[in-house]
């Protein structure tokens, strides 16, 4: 999940912190906004692509991948 992000959008990510919590438990936020919590919204792990998913649709469209 985090080597997606950082590997198409690292040009675009002032900072990016990665921390778990017990059993297995993580949030994720962009810009101060919790965009998915295994605990709190979700209550189950992300789906391959989900995460990164939501990123693109907060950065918009007119972002680019990295490297293209």
């Amino acid at each position: 999940m985090a080597d997606e992000i950082l590997s198409q959008y690292q040009h675009v990510i002032q900072s990016f912190t990665f921390i778990t919590g017990s059993k297995g438990a993580f949030e994720v936020q962009i810009n101060d906004q919790l965009v998915f919590s295994k605990q709190t919204m979700q209550k189950r792990h992300a789906e391959p692509g989900e995460i990164l998913a939501l990123f693109k649709e907060i950065v918009g469209p007119n972002v680019t991948i990295y490297g293209t």
